[in-house]
């Protein structure tokens, strides 16, 4: 009983408080954060593409040496 009263008394107005000081991102906010992570990922990609490449061709370098 307690944990219900402490729910109803104490906890929903404190959420309430802090649901008045959330602040939400506006169009142009998100739009902009979207942008910043679709190049970040393009750039990483491309990152990880050229590092895969890189190995790959080391890898089959030292096995045509050390290979039958």
């Amino acid at each position: 009983m307690n944990k219900l009263r402490y729910f109803f008394t104490e906890f929903l107005p404190e959420v309430r408080g802090e649901w008045k000081k959330v602040t939400r991102p506006n169009r142009r906010e998100v739009t902009q954060t979207t942008i910043v992570v679709v190049v970040t990922s393009v750039v990483f990609a491309i990152y990880l593409w050229g590092a895969d490449k890189i190995i790959q061709f080391l890898y089959s370098g030292v096995l045509k040496v050390l290979g039958p």
